[in-house]
């Protein structure tokens, strides 16, 4: 295959499409996403089993198991991404929405409207459920798409690709709206981030090294995130109810995600008695724990059994895990505790839990992160949980989207004048 003329015919295909989709109507669009759905349901075992050689394939690779963890796609998986699908269908369409109209003294009206991005190149590993998800954000948007899924998933997006495709035909819209990539030939990303004539942004979803590989050679705009350095921070006025059931949330409902807490803070006035049972829930859940010299020192005290303890280094603070493993630090205060989750964060995600108003708004204004939660497990941060049906990526950039990316973060706004017959003076 010549890559660069494959590439080239997608980018050409997804731009013809992109003017047709940018022109469909809120119905067509939610007639093609019902339809998919539909046809997810209708093949769930023929995806299941396209997943399954995926799956088998990876693990002769051997692959890590946290990837394995997101490749993986089972009945409750093909069944949110057709609910996710659904969902995306009942938002509002945000293209043509006019916002902020105002009279001016010349006599016209300014105001803006919010109009598609055109070609989104999404380029992602491992998880499946991203084909279906992007496929339905972009189309409701108004966007055409251009998919490029990990090479261990090819088999799945493949199958779900099918789905996409026959939900198209169903509201006679054109199948080049949503085309995913069909080769595992790593020159199709390098060839996809350098069309800036077809591609108009680039949405990479993946690990650290790709999503830095993609931000420095693309030609073309990027939102982003490069990895998930999420904290909790203790205060000392806390309620002792609600500690252990957000850090245990937060830590270990799943750990190969990128709002699962890497780090945890904890007021000095509350270490005494808030670390040995955080450390004994952590403990029986089998997380190892990379603690400062004096939170080590009170897990120690607290002789709890089968804790695994060690040392933590300076990197540990800025340590994307993915893993049973969490780094621990007492702090002064709060004030140390923003400073710290400011020079360390990735900012992804950071949490506080604290019943005191005035530090929980502190903690909201000054902590520099897309996503800043009060009483919450950082498992929250996330498209489908802030209602925005699904999400296209998590963006920790400031310009053009921040934190998760759903409908609204994959249009742009163009000013608009109504006149009656003005000539400026």
């Amino acid at each position: 295959m010549d890559i660069q003329h494959y590439m080239h015919t997608l980018g050409r295909q997804a731009r013809d499409a992109s003017r047709l989709i940018a022109a469909a109507s809120t119905g067509a669009k939610n007639t093609a996403l019902a339809a998919m759905a539909a046809e997810i349901r209708a093949r769930r075992n023929a995806l299941i089993a396209a997943n399954g050689q995926d799956i088998a394939a990876a693990r002769a690779a051997g692959i890590e198991p946290a990837m394995l963890d997101r490749l993986t796609l089972n009945e409750k998986g093909v069944e949110a991404m057709a609910a996710g699908l659904e969902q995306v269908a009942t938002l509002p369409d945000p293209v043509g929405e006019i916002t902020d109209v105002r009279q001016r003294p010349s006599g016209i009206q300014v105001g803006k409207m919010r109009v598609p991005l055109g070609v989104i190149g999404i380029i992602y590993e491992a998880r499946p459920n991203v084909t279906a998800d992007a496929a339905a954000l972009c189309l409701k948007a108004g966007n055409a798409a251009i998919l490029r899924g990990g090479s261990e998933a090819i088999e799945s997006n493949r199958a779900i690709a099918a789905c996409v495709h026959a939900g198209l035909r169903a509201a006679k819209l054109p199948e080049h709206a949503i085309q995913v990539v069909d080769t595992t030939d790593r020159a199709a990303v390098g060839a996809l981030i350098t069309l800036p004539e077809y591609v108009d942004v680039i949405v990479p979803r993946g690990g650290k090294g790709l999503i830095a590989r993609i931000a420095n050679e693309a030609r073309v705009p990027v939102i982003k995130h490069l990895d998930g350095n999420c904290h909790v921070y203790i205060d000392d006025e806390a309620d002792p109810a609600k500690i252990v059931p957000i850090v245990e949330n937060a830590k270990t409902q799943r750990y190969g995600t990128c709002n699962t807490t890497e780090s945890l803070l904890v007021a000095r006035a509350a270490a005494q008695s808030a670390l040995p049972a955080l450390a004994a829930m952590l403990a029986g859940k089998g997380v190892e724990m990379r603690c400062c010299e004096e939170s080590l020192a009170i897990i120690r005290q607290a002789a709890i059994a089968g804790a695994k303890l060690v040392a933590a280094r300076e990197e540990d603070w800025r340590e994307e895990y993915l893993a049973p493993i969490i780094a621990i630090k007492v702090v002064a205060g709060l004030d140390e505790a923003i400073a710290h989750i400011n020079a360390y964060s990735s900012a992804h995600t950071e949490a506080i839990v604290t019943e005191n108003y005035t530090r929980a708004m502190r903690f909201l204004r000054e902590v520099d992160s897309s996503s800043v939660m009060v009483n919450a497990s950082t498992r929250f941060a996330d498209g489908f949980e802030y209602g925005l049906g699904a999400e296209i990526g998590i963006s920790t950039d400031k310009i053009h989207a921040r934190g998760p990316v759903g409908l609204e973060g994959l249009t742009s706004q163009k000013w608009i004048v109504f006149g009656n017959g003005e000539v400026r003076r």
